[in-house]
């Protein structure tokens, strides 16, 4: 992907000091977009960092929190960790590389802007699509409320926020500053598609998930790389993806890769074949979860034409 290099500034024949331009041209990589091996320079500091941040919040998490603390409180800690450690050291390397940080995916100045909102809807609007199509096979069905009074406000609450720290830490981490610098040394869709399988393959060690529904997973990861591709930033991405997981866990309280937790809205059940509804896993194990994602991308490619991340000069 296309981004500036600096010139080296004029030197003696014989002189060997990194000067400033140099420097720059050395981070970088001779090619357009820092392409080659030299992508991958810092990959090593960003995993030390990862874990190096992980280990410092989880230690000072420990302290702080109340050991009588609802455990949901403090799975929603751990999610702001998560998504702390998968972007702080990226802060770092966009110094180190001279790059704004929003070359990486979240640019500053559309932070939950319209593409953000834009890809919610779409998060809502694809599981519901999914979900009544069930319904019309008699596949799904819904027997009343769960919560009530100030408990569902309460609840709608904290898993939007819940589910948005999940998309930061899994949208940034898995096609964030890694998918940069992969795609400088592979290209973008070899990169795209070894970092899909791979988030696949993280969602399979969740309890309750199974194989068709990691594979489900990896496909829409990619399909979160191809909206990365064509809006050009990960805005969308963090709205559908936090959407979807919302309205799977608390609105439409069907399973989220095989996770059921307290506080969903409503009692729904599921009927019939597995391979149709996703059985115990949930809608991300469901064929129609396949058909899904080739629609959708089939729309974004029609709304969206144009190829859009990689554009020199991304900036906050």
């Amino acid at each position: 992907m296309p981004l500036e290099t600096n010139s080296p500034a004029s030197a003696t024949s014989d002189s060997i000091v990194l000067t400033p331009g140099r420097r720059q041209l050395w981070l970088r990589g001779s090619f357009p977009g820092g392409a080659g091996l030299k992508s991958l320079q810092f990959v090593p500091v960003y995993a030390i960092g990862f874990l190096l941040t992980l280990v410092v919040l989880w230690a000072v998490a420990q302290l702080l929190l109340p050991p009588e603390a609802p455990r949901l409180w403090g799975r929603l800690l751990a999610e702001g960790i998560f998504a702390i450690a998968a972007i702080a050291p990226a802060l770092l390397i966009a110094r180190l590389e001279d790059r704004s940080f929003g070359t990486y995916g979240l640019p500053q100045r559309a932070a939950f802007g319209k593409r953000f909102w834009t890809g919610a809807a779409w998060g809502l609007l694809s599981l519901t699509t999914l979900l009544g199509i069930l319904r019309i096979a008699g596949a799904i069905s819904f027997a009343g409320i769960t919560l009530h009074g100030t408990r569902i406000g309460k609840f709608g609450v904290f898993w939007a926020l819940f589910f948005l720290l999940v998309a930061f830490y899994e949208e940034f981490a898995f096609r964030g500053y890694l998918l940069f610098a992969f795609s400088g040394a592979i290209g973008f869709w070899p990169a795209a598609l070894l970092s899909s399988l791979i988030f696949g393959y993280v969602h399979h060690r969740n309890p309750g998930e199974n194989w068709v529904g990691a594979l489900g997973a990896a496909a829409i990861g990619l399909f979160f790389a191809f909206t990365l591709r064509r809006t050009g930033n990960l805005w969308f991405a963090v709205g559908m993806h936090s959407v979807w997981d919302w309205s799977e866990t608390f609105l439409y309280s069907v399973p989220d890769s095989g996770f059921v937790p307290p506080g969903h809205l409503l009692k729904t059940s599921l009927h019939g074949s597995s391979w149709l509804t996703g059985g115990s896993v949930g809608p991300e194990a469901s064929i129609l979860l396949f058909v899904l994602v080739g629609v959708f991308s089939i729309l974004l490619h029609r709304l969206y034409p144009q190829a859009k991340y990689g554009i020199p000069d991304a900036s906050d």
